[in-house]
């Protein structure tokens, strides 16, 4: 996104979604994010990759041309989320220096114009390095973390950043080289950044080949994405319980799994009753490599789904 763009059309209809989401933003005028996001080896690397963590102060790295740089984060909050996540038999790590990518800085810059303009909780979601446990831990996570925002009596706007189904070229540790597995367990927070743009020259292209039809990556799955955004409009996300680690990478391709967010953000607004969503918006894009949603929620009616496509 922004390195390759898709038809006008598609484009076009991305930034009228995406102007459907600032708009209810607005008007929410929220008080305080809560974000949960994944990482791509970046910032969590295997000399100790936590299924989740929650950042009680943290730094934007800048790649894919996202703002670098401090995130406001609310650190007292924090740490309230990382006890109600404890105390609810939820395992959290916590971070007093966590690293985010684009998948927490590129929501804050599309959404708010910058990284910095809201005070902000990240919460960091395994969505990429193996092994990744059950989906249903992702759910519990974010209905924990719902359940003490509900507690704080501020404007809270959650947002889950990340693909729907897509398989881009993301190494994995079993197979990887001796060089490649040196960057994944740790060496990758020493990168040059000659080395950082070669990788992600090396996406860039890899998307351009996937757009153009020569490419071997997993086709994307524009009816498992259909199924699971009905899901989580419905409001009866218990049901996502079911689902395989295995089954979301048969269906959706390896970094599928950046649903979780997703699946957490709405578990968290679930936490305060039912909730209704107010506008939603799918394409898949084979220029981004991956399916492409943006849907709002609030309180209010289970099941109903006002459409902006």
């Amino acid at each position: 996104m922004g390195f390759i763009e898709p038809a006008a059309e598609t484009r076009g209809r991305v930034d009228v979604a995406l102007g459907v989401a600032r708009k209810f933003i607005a008007e929410f005028d929220p008080e305080l994010v809560v974000l949960f996001g994944p990482d791509h080896y970046n910032g969590f690397f295997y000399d100790m990759m936590p299924s989740f963590c929650i950042g009680a102060a943290s730094e934007s790295i800048g790649d894919y041309d996202t703002p670098a740089g401090s995130l406001p984060v609310d650190h007292d909050v924090a740490w309230t989320f990382v006890r109600a996540a404890l105390d609810a038999e939820v395992d959290v790590a916590l971070s007093e220096r966590m690293y985010v990518d684009h998948g927490f800085a590129q929501p804050l810059e599309v959404l708010f114009g910058g990284i910095d303009q809201t005070p902000v909780v990240p919460i960091f979601i395994n969505c990429v390095a193996d092994p990744i446990g059950p989906v249903r831990r992702a759910r519990l996570l974010g209905s924990v973390i719902g359940s003490a925002a509900a507690s704080l009596n501020r404007r809270v706007l959650i947002i889950g950043s990340g693909g729907l189904s897509h398989d881009p070229p993301v190494p994995r540790l079993a197979d990887a080289a001796p060089d490649v597995a040196a960057a994944l367990i740790s060496e990758g927070r020493r990168l040059a950044p000659e080395q950082r743009a070669a990788r992600q020259s090396r996406v860039i292209q890899a998307g351009r080949d996937y757009a153009a039809g020569v490419s071997t990556m997993q086709p994307l799955n524009p009816d498992w994405d259909r199924n699971l955004l009905a899901v989580l409009a419905s409001g009866e996300l218990e049901q996502i319980d079911a689902w395989t680690t295995d089954w979301f990478t048969e269906q959706g391709g390896h970094s599928a799994h950046e649903t979780r967010t997703s699946i957490a953000a709405y578990a968290a607004l679930a936490a305060a009753g039912a909730y209704e969503v107010t506008s939603s918006f799918y394409e898949p894009i084979p220029d981004w490599i991956a399916g492409f949603a943006v849907t709002t929620a609030l309180p209010g009616r289970p099941g109903t789904v006002h459409s902006n496509t």
